[in-house]
């Protein structure tokens, strides 16, 4: 039922990646692998490097598809569950790897990488490794993982006399960002995301939901989403970002975030641990060496970091799989992160994914700001200590079913028009409840 109602939502969507070059196709010189990738820094850096790639691959091209994560999102699932062979690697994500390749969608990687000579799957890191696993079986290979911390700028603290906890509450940081927002110098407080997208600004906002206990189903998948917790998390959420968050809140992802903090213009930024290669690149930041980072806030738990990794899968209908997995493997091998530490900076290598790279003794000085706490934070994001209730879903910040993608997008929807101004939170919450509870009803129907 969830990939039928899933595969209607993507009819439309469909639609737009008819004009893309078929996968495979024969270019100049020999086969063209068509790639589709989210265009984040480090992706940027692997299209850079694509010529090292094809130097030691003889007939065989690269082309990136490389589009933001929204619109990357829609064309990549519609391509892959319409089997419409228009690539021949994805970049997706541990929301989609194991709900794929339960349905066939995806090509299982364990024989390639046991045929691939020093590839050693065994050093990633083993809750990376598991979250793009489906029955015990990989069926995506991590390029970065990641959970979310705070970055914090040491030199406003220290100016205005105050002291960051290693482990902050989310009150703390309120008061904090209350005390640093400074729009006379046009510094906000905080940056968070506000920006519509199921992959934006609901991935910080669910992490504050599940520290404040709230939930979005139950566990007979009742709709939560105007509980008194969820009602609490999403007015937190709002009048912070409205009171001392960044200008155009409502409009602003990762990308935007990260260009304002980089650029001196926040005193705080709560996001993906993997922001450290904007947040230290000596040669687009403003505020490099001068950050501390630390835990991701909570309010009545343990812990409230997620857990994402952005990964490389081959769709099943492929036609090139071999040359895939060749470009695949040399993307997420060893030797890449230090391919990207001495060409762009050891700030700038894919982090979260391979405990080898922690080994690296540039790469370790490097991050000696920030490796702990992302080590720590994606130990620690596991549901049993980010959330207080249990839920019929898997996940941290975004619920692990199908219907996800249309229903969480609506649900941004109604927050971002709240962050704006355009609603009131209550009546963004009552809409987003209806929304949850048509969802709802589906599986309770399942489970009768």
């Amino acid at each position: 039922m969830a990939v039928r109602k899933l595969l209607c939502l993507l009819a439309a969507t469909a639609l737009f990646v008819t004009g893309c070059a078929g996968a495979g196709s024969l270019g100049t010189g020999g086969r063209t692998l068509v790639v589709a990738i989210v265009s984040n820094p480090q992706m940027k850096d692997a299209i850079s490097l694509k010529g090292e790639f094809e130097k030691a691959n003889p007939g065989i091209r690269l082309k990136f598809v490389s589009l933001p994560e929204n619109e990357a999102r829609a064309k990549i699932t519609a391509s892959t569950a319409t089997q419409g062979g228009e690539f021949d690697v994805v970049m997706i994500s541990n929301y989609e790897a194991p709900q794929w390749a339960a349905n066939g969608w995806l090509e299982n990687l364990e024989p390639h990488m046991k045929a691939t000579l020093g590839y050693d799957e065994n050093d990633f890191i083993p809750s990376i490794r598991q979250s793009l696993s489906y029955e015990n079986q990989m069926y995506a290979v991590p390029f970065y993982g990641e959970s979310s911390f705070v970055v914090y700028r040491k030199d406003l603290f220290q100016k205005a006399g105050l002291s960051m906890p290693d482990h902050p509450t989310w009150q703390q940081i309120a008061e904090y960002a209350a005390k640093l927002d400074d729009k006379q110098a046009g510094i906000a407080g905080i940056c968070l995301r506000g920006k519509p997208g199921w992959g934006e600004s609901l991935a910080p906002f669910t992490t504050v939901a599940n520290t404040f206990g709230a939930q979005w189903f139950d566990q007979q998948w009742n709709a939560k989403l105007t509980s008194p917790e969820f009602t609490q998390a999403a007015n937190f959420y709002v009048n912070l970002l409205r009171e001392h968050g960044e200008v155009g809140a409502a409009s602003a992802g990762f990308t935007e975030c990260g260009t304002r903090y980089a650029q001196g213009q926040a005193a705080m930024w709560y996001d993906a641990t993997s922001m450290t290669g904007t947040t230290e690149d000596p040669a687009t930041s403003r505020v490099g060496g001068k950050n501390g980072y630390v835990a991701a806030p909570v309010e009545k738990t343990q812990a409230s970091g997620w857990l994402y990794t952005w990964a490389l899968g081959i769709p099943k209908v492929g036609q090139n799989k071999d040359d895939a997995w060749k470009f695949m493997a040399w993307m997420t091998d060893k030797a890449y992160a230090k391919k990207v530490g001495e060409t762009f900076g050891w700030n700038r290598v894919p982090p979260g994914t391979r405990n080898s790279t922690y080994e690296i003794p540039q790469y370790a000085d490097a991050a000696k700001a920030y490796a702990k706490p992302t080590l720590e934070g994606i130990a620690a994001a596991n549901q049993q200590k980010t959330m207080v209730n249990p839920v019929p879903y898997p996940g941290i910040q975004f619920v692990g079913i199908p219907e996800f993608q249309d229903l969480g997008t609506r649900v941004s929807q109604q927050l971002s028009a709240a962050i704006a101004g355009q609603t009131s939170v209550a009546d963004a919450l009552a809409q987003a409840q209806k929304y949850a509870e048509s969802v709802g009803k589906s599986y309770q129907e399942v489970q009768r």
